[in-house]
């Protein structure tokens, strides 16, 4: 959901108009992967990785606006709150040499960006939840000026029927209330893996990247404090959920199908299942009008863009134009480290390659249903958590990590042509943080534990430690 978009005032014939070209724009995607006219690159790496700016007292600065103009696009892009932003890079085709160099850029960009936070009397941070956000900040006055902003809250509250959005989430302690329009989604930042793959694979690897959830957020855990409450150990996932909470067709708001989730069932057949399912199950958010051509793909896109699934399929465009399908693997919070992005990278481009298999072979292994609970308990209790596996087995996550799914991923990045050495080191923070137990909520729990739970003492003691650049199982506490 990139673009900005012309108006946030929408009529009836505005819905008619964007559901018809909608409706075209699914048939024609359709049509084009069952004539296997989508690409087959082979795969691609990227990300999307979100940030926060900080003033002189670690509170959110409201400043990405002056950052934009002096950092400027592509690299940047604003978010929905002032005091967000988003870096992107350049892809890297998944060959020998593709971890090092996707370390390189994300390296380079971040110092860039760090750079041009001084500039503007700011610092930056990646982090899952700032641990010094206060309800305040969560105010509309603080939204990026941008009319598909505005109008996204607006949609959201009319499909709520102007009921406020809850806040209740039970994790070590309790946290409850309301608020009144969608800035809560500001609260939750992410490093979100991209990863171009072969049209007609693409659904294996969805169906591998929903599996390999539970064991990477577990792994990359980062967000255990909201509003000063030790919560679950990746407070963002029911952060977020609760944040943009409508439904599908099915009783809107009070359907079973929600806007942000885990999604609904494997892919059967094609990833276009994906799209499909939006256009059947979720009534459109932002009716914009474009004049593109249905080959852009335009209202397809703007409307998938507006149905958050954890694991979200994209579709984009080669270089000569050729439309592509990407896995957007959106479940991990920002990173303490550039090293410890990139090892979760590897992670996840290792297991979205060992993991694939027929889906009705991966479904009897494990149902979607067990995956999403998987999901949901690592998101909880982190490294500490017991999941069900493909084996039949329930196991400890940070056993299943060491024993099978660090090897497993070895074997998918040699699959790829990654560099045995260039594996090493990356899955090898992987396997000291696993050993350690020590992920970036641990860090933060352990910190409060030894100098008392102050929120700009911890994030002081965070930031430094970021700056140094070690992974996160190095840090002293």
């Amino acid at each position: 959901m990139g673009q900005e978009i012309e108006t946030h005032r929408f009529t009836e014939r505005d819905f008619e108009a964007f559901s018809d070209r909608l409706n075209r724009e699914t048939r024609l995607l359709r049509e084009l992967a069952d004539g296997g006219r989508l690409s087959s690159h082979r795969p691609v790496a990227g990300f999307e990785l979100e940030a926060w700016l900080l003033d002189d007292n670690l509170a959110p600065a409201p400043l990405n606006q002056a950052f934009l103009e002096h950092m400027g696009e592509p690299e940047v892009s604003a978010e929905l709150a002032l005091f967000n932003l988003e870096l992107n890079n350049e892809p890297v085709e998944l060959t020998a040499g593709a971890l090092g160099r996707l370390e390189a850029g994300v390296d380079a960009i971040w110092r860039h960006a760090q750079d041009t936070a001084k500039t503007i009397g700011a610092r930056l941070i990646t982090i899952g939840i700032l641990p010094t956000l206060e309800p305040k900040h969560l105010s509309q006055r603080y939204m990026t000026p941008m009319k598909r902003y505005r109008a996204l809250n607006e949609q959201v509250l009319r499909l709520r029927e102007g009921r406020p959005l809850r806040l209740n989430i039970v994790g070590r302690e309790h946290l409850a209330g309301e608020h009144g329009d969608v800035m809560l989604e500001s609260a939750a930042t992410s490093f979100q893996i991209h990863m171009q793959v072969p049209a007609e694979q693409a659904h294996l690897y969805y169906n591998a990247s929903i599996v390999a959830s539970a064991p990477l957020i577990a792994c990359g855990a980062n967000s255990p404090y909201l509003f000063g409450q030790d919560l679950w150990d990746e407070t963002r996932i029911p952060l977020f959920e609760q944040a943009v909470e409508t439904g599908g067709f099915e009783g809107v708001a009070r359907g079973p199908l929600r806007r942000v989730s885990f999604g609904n069932g494997y892919v059967r057949e094609s990833i276009v299942e994906c799209f499909e399912r939006n256009l059947r199950h979720y009534p459109v958010l932002l009716p914009t009008r474009f004049e593109t051509p249905d080959s852009r793909f335009s209202h397809l896109r703007l409307h998938n863009g507006t149905i958050w699934r954890w694991n979200r399929p994209l579709v984009g465009f080669d270089d000569d134009g050729n439309p592509h399908v990407r896995i957007e693997h959106r479940i991990l919070p920002g990173n303490p480290s550039v090293p410890d992005a990139i090892a979760n990278a590897a992670l996840f481009y290792g297991l979205a390659v060992a993991l694939c298999m027929p889906t009705d072979e991966l479904a009897e292994r494990l149902p979607f249903a067990c995956a999403r609970d998987n999901f949901y308990q690592a998101a909880r209790f982190g490294l500490d958590a017991k999941i069900d596996w493909i084996d039949g087995h329930r196991v400890g996550v940070r056993n299943l990590l060491a024993d099978k799914l660090i090897p497993l991923a070895h074997e998918g990045l040699d699959r790829l042509g990654i560099d045995a050495a260039e594996a090493r080191r990356y899955l090898g923070i992987v396997a000291e943080r696993v050993a350690s137990g020590r992920n970036g909520c641990a860090w933060q729990r352990e910190f409060t534990e030894r100098h008392g739970r102050d929120m700009r003492k911890l994030l002081s003691g965070y930031l430094e430690r970021q700056t140094e650049g070690a992974p996160v199982h190095e840090w002293r506490t």
